[in-house]
């Protein structure tokens, strides 16, 4: 009899589980597909050829095949760009729309072949940001290159989970590094080798500097303006992008992160966030590299917002990147959200636009505040955590809690709880009834 009572507990438990599990698990499937989805199309871009200056450095940012994080790749890129101080590229295998974060396609400035035929040799510095691939064979050419710019003497600098891209080329073995928190544990056993270092912003190890998880990047990028060009010009760019937490000579002080009850906020967002936001957000001509990393970051890692891109040919950013939008103006979504200082056409059929820079600061406290205020505070909290971004200077003003999104599992869970206990009564109903 006992054991009888058991089994209807644990089916009654199964059952409250297995409904929420079985509507959830697509969900959470789809929000981590849509982050580093390609484009459906084949589009064909070709930017104009860079300039070369021999009498600067050169800095490279490399792409994947299967794109990277948008914010390891832009950030890096504009705060290089921004010192005046180095010819700066993006490059890749090919020369073809890669997509970044969120579905922001950007077209390389240089395939490896053709950075060599211009520089004649390996660039001065590599940045080399996540990959939604890492560890995977499909990094090899990635992989393969750089341990030949490594060999010819170029300082590597990785961007959070970049830092598995050179673990898995073997250039981080024997040597001291850091990666994003919530993965550390993850390359601790992958790769042994390394000496994984915890709270810090960024690990200098010479010839290799690693950053931390995803705005780590800008104090790690700032480290090596600081190194190859000056203080001064380090902090300079810091001022030009918003960057108050710079922190010349060593990593500014990072408490250690690590997973809290408040962060399961993106376990409901994420399985079940079915009403999800679908975000279009309007490419323009000459705006920042930043500002667009933080649109497509900020609500692509919250994973309670989806992002497309809007536009009706490519655009050119401030500092020359080449981007392709992948529909139209007249694709539907539920908000548009423009980044950038630069003004624009009225886009037809949509109220009141969000312009999320149009206010001074680092330009990801903007999206960050709109992301409290459509969503909720606690979402906006989990994001800059993953971003790894200080907001204690920002007023978040919106909900406190996804509600809806934490209801619907329990609700789930109760229909599921209800149908089984509903089949036992049906069960002991007919037993009662062949006895009488």
């Amino acid at each position: 009899m006992i054991a009888v009572r058991i089994l209807k507990i644990l089916a009654v438990v199964l059952a409250a589980l297995a409904l929420p599990a079985a509507l959830g698990a697509p969900t959470v499937a789809s929000a981590f597909a849509a982050l580093n989805a390609p484009r459906s199309d084949d589009i064909s871009v070709t930017p104009a050829s860079p300039t070369f200056d021999p009498a600067k450095p050169t800095a490279v940012v490399v792409v994947g095949d299967r794109g990277a994080v948008v914010s390891d790749t832009l950030a890096p890129y504009e705060i290089l760009a921004t010192t005046g101080a180095f010819n700066v590229y993006t490059v890749a295998s090919e020369r073809r729309p890669l997509p970044l974060t969120g579905g922001l396609d950007l077209v390389p400035d240089l395939t490896f072949d053709a950075l060599d035929a211009l520089i004649g040799g390996p660039p001065d510095v590599v940045v080399v940001p996540a990959m939604p691939d890492v560890g995977r064979p499909s990094t090899k050419p990635v992989t393969d290159w750089l341990a030949t710019q490594a060999n010819g003497g170029a300082l590597l600098l990785s961007v959070c989970n970049g830092a598995a891209v050179l673990a898995s080329a073997g250039l981080l073995d024997g040597r001291e590094a850091t990666a994003h928190w919530l993965r550390l544990d993850e390359w601790e056993g992958t790769y042994p080798a390394v000496e994984w270092i915890r709270g810090t912003r960024y690990v200098d190890d010479g010839d290799v500097i690693s950053t931390a998880g995803i705005l780590s990047g800008i104090d790690g990028t700032l480290r090596v303006v600081e190194r190859m060009v000056g203080t001064d010009a380090a902090a300079d760019a810091a001022r030009a992008i918003g960057w108050t937490h710079h922190h010349p000579g060593s990593p500014a002080p990072m408490r250690e992160a690590r997973l809290e009850a408040s962060d399961t906020v993106v376990a409901f967002n994420t399985a079940f966030g079915w009403d999800r936001q679908r975000i279009g957000v309007l490419l323009t001509d000459g705006v920042g590299e930043i500002e667009l990393a933080s649109v497509f970051d900020t609500y692509g890692q919250s994973l309670a917002a989806g992002t497309i891109t809007i536009g009706e040919a490519p655009v050119r950013s401030r500092h020359g990147l080449t981007f392709v939008p992948r529909v139209d103006r007249g694709a539907g979504f539920d908000r548009l959200v423009v980044p950038g200082t630069v003004e624009h056409d009225p886009v037809a059929g949509m109220d009141a636009p969000v312009h999320p820079h149009h206010s001074p600061g680092f330009p990801y406290d903007g999206v960050l505040q709109d992301l409290a205020r459509t969503t909720d505070v606690a979402t906006a909290r989990w994001t800059a955590k993953v971003l790894e971004y200080p907001i204690d200077h920002l007023d978040l003003a919106g909900a406190s809690w996804p509600w809806a999104e934490t209801f619907r599992p329990l609700a789930l869970a109760a229909l599921g709880a209800t149908l089984v206990l509903a089949g036992f009564a049906l069960l002991r109903r007919g037993r009662a009834r062949r006895r009488s």
